[in-house]
């Protein structure tokens, strides 16, 4: 059997039930042109590493024209391109080259909200209260005797109210950013436009769309509208004890017939466009958003959010298995990406550590043991990519990174610092930029340095440094890949019965099995051809904690 698939002439429509798509957090990963921030091109340049890893598709995170008030999901643009990132012949080219390399290409859209210099929330400013203009947003008169107080008492994701006041006197709703006002998903014009632009990168050759906050474009905007009181303004909580789809902003039933609204879109192409939908809700109204006349697929974070623990992970996996069946999707997995701590870090946080917290309190908080939690990321990857479904790489995993968790506070560009008045450190230490040689002003991101500070040890891990050398993380994902392409064979897993306790041990469409020792103990090694280890073995039939196996 061949180790790749093949690419887009086979017209597979199922291609992304089992895939592996590696995220690429574009500014982060290589910079062409030398001005710190990654681009297109660079991107480019280095897609045969992707190749070389074996990975399915790439998912690139945004790259349009912004201001970066939010790490590129504040869109001035939503059918451009950064002109700091390249051009649209830049993105062209990269989809070709893609495509030449048997590689898939997943695009982010940002619908919940846009930059507050896209040209329609400026003309909303300039026409005024009541204005057609401003009801392409959530514009909203304030509370109090003067209008001074907002209209709600919903706080935003980021930290503070969710509401922004303009010179006029009306407020504007921001669930994340005040530079990043919410879109208003009962305006026709908006919706209208949004299939324009699905359809714009559809006949670019994108093959996919990661849908961001898909869980958040319905409101409940009927007056007046409701605060949340007790139940918590940042809207986490009353998910919880609200009917379900009942919450003002969060996971409305309204939603779903915006997907399946996008669903005809998609399924005009041969093939049918993919989409996996971002949606932080319970695994039964996660089911929902991937049925197959929406988005197909959705993310399962509790997968992302479990600890290093093998009762509450066989549990979240026989969940999000059933989920999955349910809506008659696949099921995937993650285990970092651009918004958390990387899991070569977190996996090794002592248990009940708020991760946020122990960013925070770099330097005074317990350190973390980086061989430890290599051990532990490798481990949990091999577990992962044995697992049915769909697995979602973030960069610089293959190689093993750590969180930089360190970051001088003056350097920091995410959002959440200021506006969590410095109580929240936010979400920089994953995104610092990628290392591909041993030497240089940015270990080869680009001939200077990057936008944001790489610590000196990522020389260690930086592709030139492992590519070649037996047991580096890269091989090992190189290997694991490959691998995982031979043996894939249907979407059931069988767990073995009689596992020891704080081992996850279960067979793939009985063609292979997997074993990992989550606990402190060494325990048997089961009989087998031994395919590929996380860790060495040390001999005498034992498998050693923190450590997968694959078994044939």
């Amino acid at each position: 059997m061949a180790d790749r698939p093949p690419d887009l002439s086979s017209k597979n429509p199922d291609w992304w039930r089992q895939a592996v798509i590696y995220q690429v957090y574009p500014r982060s990963f290589a910079d062409a042109d030398g001005d710190g921030l990654g681009d297109l091109r660079g991107l480019t340049q280095r897609l045969s590493h992707l190749a070389a890893l074996g990975v399915d598709a790439l998912w690139l995170s945004p790259f349009y024209p912004s201001e970066l008030a939010d790490g590129g999901y504040d869109v001035i643009d939503p059918r451009g391109v950064d002109e700091r990132l390249g051009t649209l012949d830049d993105f062209d080219a990269l989809v070709g080259e893609a495509h030449r390399l048997g590689l898939k290409v997943v695009v982010d859209i940002v619908p919940n909200h846009t930059s507050h210099l896209h040209r329609w929330f400026q003309e909303a400013l300039r026409a005024g209260p009541g204005s057609a203009a401003r009801e392409r947003y959530v514009f909203r008169p304030g509370r109090g005797p003067h209008g001074e107080l907002p209209p709600t008492d919903w706080q935003s994701v980021f930290g503070g109210s969710a509401w922004h006041r303009v010179a006029d006197g009306e407020w504007y709703l921001h669930l994340f950013a005040p530079e990043q006002p919410d879109l208003n998903w009962d305006n026709e014009e908006v919706r209208a436009d949004f299939r324009t632009t699905l359809r714009f990168w559809s006949d670019r050759g994108v093959d996919g769309f990661r849908v961001d906050v898909a869980h958040g474009l319905a409101k409940d905007l009927t007056e007046p509208l409701r605060d949340l009181g007790a139940l918590g303004a940042t809207g986490e909580t009353a998910l919880r004890h609200l009917p379900p789809g009942s919450h003002p902003y969060w996971d409305r039933d309204e939603v779903h017939e915006i997907y399946r609204d996008w669903r005809k879109i998609f399924d005009a192409y041969r093939p049918p466009r993919m989409a996996v939908a971002e949606a932080w809700v319970p695994g039964g109204r996660r089911a929902l958003y991937a049925r197959p006349d929406e988005l197909g697929q959705a993310f399962n974070f509790e997968y992302l959010q479990a600890g290093w623990d093998a009762e509450e992970l066989r549990e979240i996996i026989a969940g999000e298995l059933a989920t999955a069946r349910s809506a008659g999707a696949s099921a995937t997995w993650v285990l970092s990406n651009h918004d958390v701590v990387r899991h070569a870090s977190r996996l090794v946080l002592p248990p009940g550590t708020d991760p946020e917290a122990w960013l925070l309190a770099h330097g005074s908080a317990p350190a973390v043991d980086p061989a430890a939690g290599l051990r532990r990321a490798r481990a949990a990857t091999l577990l992962m990519l044995a697992l049915p479904g769909s697995a979602y790489l973030y960069q610089g995993e293959e190689l093993g990174l750590p969180e930089v968790a360190d970051l001088p506070t003056e350097v920091l560009q995410d959002p959440i610092w200021e506006q969590t008045g410095h109580t929240r450190k936010g979400r920089d230490g994953c995104r610092v930029p990628l290392p591909w040689t041993t030497t240089g002003p940015s270990y080869g991101f680009g001939p200077g340095a990057g936008w944001l500070p790489q610590p000196a040890s990522f020389a260690g891990y930086a592709v030139q440094a492992q590519t070649g050398v037996e047991g580096s993380t890269l091989e090992l994902y190189r290997t694991a890949l490959r691998l995982r392409r031979k043996l894939l064979e249907g979407e059931t897993l069988t767990w073995t019965p009689g596992a020891p306790a704080g081992v996850l041990d279960f067979t793939r469409s009985e063609v292979w099995r997997s074993v990992t020792n989550l606990g402190a103990e060494p325990v048997p090694l089961p009989p087998g051809e031994v395919l590929l280890s996380s860790a060495e073995l040390p001999g005498g039939g034992v498998l050693p904690p923190d450590t997968t196996v694959w078994l044939a």
